[in-house]
């Protein structure tokens, strides 16, 4: 069983790391409690006793649960080997994996690996992730399917990302943060901004009114008018710029550039979780710490997700 820094790093590992359920469970048990089980009912930790199919009594209160109550994985009905190598497949896989792709893979219904990738991308947004700091780049872009004629640029009928990205000195970046809003209106812009950004940063941003009001907000803004700085945009605006661009290809080649927009959100967070750790050098330390976040998320229904997951009413949770 994987413990401490002893991660898998090949598929093969990984199969005989988690070759059955037991030892799933056992690994989320460590995940979940790693000083030892700890009651969710009275708080009282020691060993539970343990009961068939996976329940787990607490000795003082006799509290029955599992490992698996109170997070996304709850009343799961899907053996926890597929949950493991749904998993894997998502944080390994260069480009990550459609739910059709997954289907195959796995070989289990579509509906069930999208509901799988749902949950996990639910799961990928850490309730006490930190603000950016520093120099912050923000700025939008455009999504969606190609289409000819009609609008361009922010009136335009395809989906508006706000992007949000730290900028190294001298060079690189940092962790990202996006969101989909309906337009990019400063009552869209500026409730991102103050979400994501600490105060203590400094906002570099283009000319658009949208962003006229940050110093209200008690941040440094740095406002370059682009048709006036001589430089073109992604010269003035690298780090949005590139991220942009991955986007769009990850889209394009993940998701043969199609999407829901209602569910944009959720390939949103896939992305930033993946980008934000593209530096690890252990595929088997992403692996873990999205299993880590799954334990800490609560359940998720499916009616939840069908139609679009409400990520405001979740922001205002974690708020």
């Amino acid at each position: 069983m994987t413990t401490g820094g002893d991660f898998p790093n090949t598929y093969r590992e990984f199969v005989q790391h988690f070759p059955n359920d037991n030892v799933c469970a056992a690994y989320l048990e460590q995940l979940r409690w790693p000083n030892g089980f700890c009651c969710p009912i009275c708080q009282t930790s020691g060993e539970p006793w343990r009961q068939t199919r996976g329940r787990l009594v607490c000795s003082a209160c006799r509290h029955q649960t599992s490992v698996t109550a109170g997070t996304i994985l709850e009343k799961t009905r899907t053996p926890l080997t597929t949950w493991f190598e749904a998993a894997w497949h998502l944080t390994t896989a260069k480009n990550g994996f459609s739910a059709k792709t997954l289907e195959r893979t796995l070989g289990t219904s579509y509906r069930t690996a999208w509901a799988m990738l749902q949950r996990y991308r639910i799961s990928m947004v850490r309730s006490e992730r930190e603000r950016l700091t520093g120099g912050v780049e923000v700025d939008e872009t455009l999504v969606g399917g190609v289409t000819q004629g009609g609008k361009r640029g922010r009136g335009s009928s395809k989906s508006i990302v706000a992007i949000a990205i730290e900028v190294k000195e001298p060079k690189g970046f940092g962790r990202v943060r996006m969101r989909h809003i309906p337009d990019a209106s400063s009552e869209n812009l500026q409730p991102f901004i103050c979400y994501v950004v600490d105060r203590s940063a400094t906002v570099r941003t283009d000319g658009w009114k949208g962003y006229n009001s940050l110093s209200n907000h008690k941040y440094i803004h740095e406002r370059t008018v682009l048709s006036s700085s001589g430089d073109p945009a992604h010269v003035t605006m690298p780090g949005v710029h590139r991220v942009a661009s991955l986007l769009k290809r990850w889209i394009l080649v993940t998701h043969q550039g199609s999407f829901v927009p209602a569910h944009l959100q959720s390939y949103l967070e896939e992305f930033t979780f993946r980008f934000n750790r593209r530096n690890s050098r252990s595929r088997g330390l992403v692996f873990r710490r999205l299993m880590e976040q799954a334990m800490a998320t609560e359940p998720v229904i499916e009616t939840e997700v069908t139609f679009g997951y409400n990520w405001n009413q979740s922001r205002e949770k974690r708020s």
